[in-house]
């Protein structure tokens, strides 16, 4: 059997954090979690995931700005991007969906419907 999904959930909230990871675990994926971008970049760079959970406001490096990293280094271009964050403006949206997010969910957010997107995103085979 396969390995589940690694996942990493950026957010600088930590019950934001708590409750993405608990959700994201119980449906079987591997879940890392980090508090700000130059934390999730340096672990998003060491662990490879399939799927990132990317607020836009954080401390260090903001969302959009790591969302670009992470789509401009070759060995993260085809990393899926879920950005989940209160950024709600259709140019945040649309900017964000452009530079190569997967989704855009605004939050405040439904964690079943983020479980729901994430399992549409990833393989089915992957999971447990």
């Amino acid at each position: 059997m396969a390995a589940a999904p690694l996942v990493v959930v950026a957010d600088d909230d930590t019950i934001t954090r708590s409750i993405i990871n608990l959700k994201l675990k119980s449906r079987g994926y591997n879940v890392i979690t980090a508090s700000d971008g130059t934390e999730a970049l340096r672990v998003i760079e060491a662990e490879l995931p399939e799927l990132v959970v990317l607020d836009a406001m954080m401390p260090g490096i903001n969302g959009f700005e790591l969302l670009r990293l992470i789509k401009a280094a070759p060995k993260t271009a085809n990393t899926l991007v879920v950005m989940l964050t209160s950024r709600k403006l259709e140019q945040d949206i649309v900017g964000a969906l452009n530079a190569g997010a997967s989704d855009y969910l605004v939050k405040p957010f439904i964690p079943e419907e983020l479980a729901v997107r994430i399992a549409r995103l990833l393989p089915a085979s992957r999971i447990n």
